[in-house]
């Protein structure tokens, strides 16, 4: 996030630093990192309950449309993994430790900013259906960014304070003051966003006519991510800069108008760092300058040259190049189709664990979904010689362990845990795609203990997310109850919902009990955003299910997708890019409209069964959403503890009575075949459901 307080000081000039833009016809690169945390924070999204997905890809959508209505034609960079020397892992502890206390915040009522889990996955779910060109850099993207804008002579819309650093040649937009919601017209024909652009040549003028050179050395004295010494206060007390006021945001604007005027008596960076050195101990002045230098170096061109990524598929990175990564992980790293969390683990051996809102009180909610981790863990162990040989002081000395910064109560801790290794012939990374799809597919399942014959009535679609709970009914703490499991079930039917709704030209077959339990939905959604009170221990519950679905996302990913990824996001029921939704589809686009989690939906169902409704009144208006409820509810209460299904205080003889009927039910369920094929037949418009990503997983239909 750059320097703390610059971009609040440069807002506070904007009469000086920024100028009118009235933005059209034009490439912009985009920092998704910021882009996506701006539409999350600044859209009206509740973020108590765990992420409304649905209601975030809207707003991504329409921020696109926007873009695309003016004749902008932008190119989202996206972050990668932690640098290789780790030099911002104090940053980021302190950032986790402030999302801890922000989720505590919103977990009893209160105000906070804390991304859901699963929003940068949905983001580039919506980027790929919309079509928009993204790359994922292996780092920190800031510098590649600039460079890239540089290249095109295009500006850069971010929210980062480290651009009013670089010098970029078309200038900054920030992105609180980008008015894509209030897009104008130019006589009548042409669209354009207001916007202001920073000016570095006007921020330079107005102090002294500043070299921008200097601005660099700014940076880093002023305290930026990558470095935070502690005596460079003895600098800054010694050199007399204004620090003297009492509030927080004062302060930090005192300090850098000081050290803003006090740099530009300088003619340049040398002359400037030898000033600063002479109010140090000399026994540190080595050290610090050394530092001081490698830091200024953030803000030069980056070597990386991402216009040929968007122009050939492929782009070099020299710090990649030289870990001797397998090339099929570099090329998934670039193409978002693995994550940031995988490459921190291959190349640092220490991931961090998101902060979700959920019960302080208990262990962290991703402690579930640990075995999962164990065997990514395993996975990348095996990746390249030149990794275990490295001495870099971020890898752990046990070759076999694996560091996680987790939550512990409202603070957080560093844990050691042991990789898995799967069985040998799985165990070298860069074949790890030579393997053939079952043997993928086993290792996927076995990892979340299911049979593949649980999945056989499954849409495809569904598959993963079905075998993610699956896995989630056996390890939950506190243990999950029938409502949760239901409420989980009922928000997967939304997107097949919306399906049925939106069929094209079969209008006859959109029946009124689709859209009756369609709205009845969106009623139980936005009754609960009226509501205050979170149920801590359902949050905790549900924050477990998508730790486990969001390690089950990667681990599918590392193993190239033996099952087709879930889609996170739908549009509208009824949105303005339907007929292009159903274009894309019918030439051999991916986007399905589907839907597969809702936060308040969820939440609101588990009030209204524990109040009074029953799933099956609630579903006995569309009898085919009711037919595939009942198919994901018995693939998965096969692995819920019998318990669940046993009224309150049932004696044990009849639980155990219970228990055994159970065992008997699902021995006679492989009877039931010849009657879950008629699911895919006839007019039945579920059926649409199974063939989906149907040339893609052809060799997945054979084997099963």
């Amino acid at each position: 996030m750059g320097i703390r307080g610059l971009m609040s000081f440069v807002e506070d000039h904007s009469n000086e630093f920024f100028t009118d833009l009235k933005l059209r016809d034009t490439k912009i690169v985009i920092d998704g990192y910021a882009l996506f945390h701006r539409l999350c924070f600044s859209s009206n999204l509740d973020l108590r309950y765990g992420g409304d997905y649905d209601s975030f890809a809207d707003v991504v959508q329409k921020f696109f449309e926007s873009l695309f209505a003016c004749n902008i034609c932008p190119y989202v960079v996206l972050d990668g993994g932690c640098d290789i020397s780790d030099k911002k892992l104090t940053t980021l502890k302190d950032r986790a430790r402030e999302k801890i206390q922000m989720a505590h915040s919103l977990s009893v009522g209160g105000s906070g900013y804390v991304c859901p889990l699963l929003i940068r996955e949905v983001f580039i779910q919506v980027l790929i259906k919309l079509r928009v060109c993204f790359v994922q850099c292996f780092s920190e993207a800031d510098r590649d960014i600039m460079t890239l804008a540089n290249h095109w002579n295009c500006p850069v819309l971010s929210s980062d304070s480290d651009f009013c650093i670089f010098d970029v040649k078309t200038g900054f937009c920030p992105l609180n003051s980008f008015q894509w919601r209030n897009m104008n017209t130019i006589k009548g024909t042409q669209n354009y966003i207001p916007a202001k652009c920073f000016s570095l040549d006007a921020f330079c003028h107005h102090f002294s006519n500043m070299n921008k050179a200097l601005l660099p050395l700014f940076a880093v004295l002023c305290g930026n991510d990558h470095i935070n010494l502690p005596i460079m206060e003895t600098f800054l007390s010694k050199a007399r800069l204004p620090l003297g006021a009492t509030s927080s945001k004062g302060r930090r604007h005192h300090r850098i108008l000081g050290l803003l005027n006090w740099l530009s008596h300088f003619a340049n960076p040398t002359e400037a760092l030898d000033n600063v050195l002479k109010y140090l101990p000399k026994k540190d002045r080595e050290n610090v300058k050394e530092l001081l230098c490698c830091s200024m170096e953030e803000y030069q061109q980056s070597q990386v040259k991402l216009q040929d990524f968007f122009q050939y598929g492929t782009y070099v990175c020299p710090d990649a190049l030289n870990l001797g990564l397998p090339e099929w992980v570099l090329v998934a790293l670039a193409k978002g189709q693995l994550s940031p969390f995988i490459s921190d683990a291959l190349v640092l051996r220490r991931t961090i664990l998101p902060t979700q809102v959920e019960n302080m009180q208990r262990p962290n909610a991703h402690r579930i979904s640990q075995p999962i981790r164990q065997i990514i863990y395993g996975l990348l162990l095996n990746a390249s010689p030149h990794l275990d040989k490295t001495s870099w002081n971020a890898l752990p000395p046990q070759p076999l362990a694996f560091s996680e910064v987790e939550r512990i109560n409202k603070n957080i801790r560093t844990s050691i845990l042991d990789a898995v290794e799967p069985a040998k012939d799985h165990s070298d990374l860069s074949r790890l795609t030579e393997l053939s799809l079952r043997r993928r597919q086993m290792l996927l399942l076995e990892t979340l203990k299911v049979k593949q014959t649980i999945l056989e009535p499954i849409p495809t679609s569904l598959k993963l997310p079905i075998a993610v709970s699956c896995y989630w009914l056996q390890h939950t703490e506190p243990k999950a109850k029938l409502h949760h499991l239901q409420s989980l079930l009922l928000a997967m039917l939304v997107g097949p919902l919306i399906a049925i709704i939106n069929s094209p030209g079969k209008e006859e077959l959109q029946e009124d009990g689709a859209k009756m339990l369609y709205a009845e939905f969106q009623r139980v959604k936005a009754q609960t955003r009226l509501g205050t009170r979170l149920d801590l221990d359902t949050a905790h519950i549900f924050c477990q299910w998508q730790s486990c679905l969001q390690m089950g996302m990667y681990l599918n990913q590392l193993l190239s997708t033996p099952l087709p990824e879930p889609d996170l996001t739908r549009p509208s029921a009824f949105n303005t890019l339907n007929e292009d939704i159903w274009r894309y589809t019918k030439y051999g686009g991916t986007l399905h409209v589907s839907r597969l989690y809702s936060g308040s939906l969820v939440h609101g169902l588990c009030q209204q069964l524990l109040a009074s409704t029953s799933v099956e009144s609630l579903l006995s208006i569309c009898p085919e959403a009711k037919q595939l409820y009942e198919h994901l509810f018995n693939a998965t209460r096969s692995y819920a503890p019998a318990e669940i299904f046993l009224p309150k205080g049932r004696s044990n003889s009849k639980k155990k009575r219970q228990k055994k009927q159970d065992t008997s039910c699902s021995k006679n369920r492989g009877r039931t075949t010849a009657h879950t094929k008629c699911w895919y037949e006839g007019n039945n418009r579920f059926g649409l459901l199974m063939v989906e990503n149907l040339e893609e997983h052809t060799e997945a239909s054979n084997i099963e």
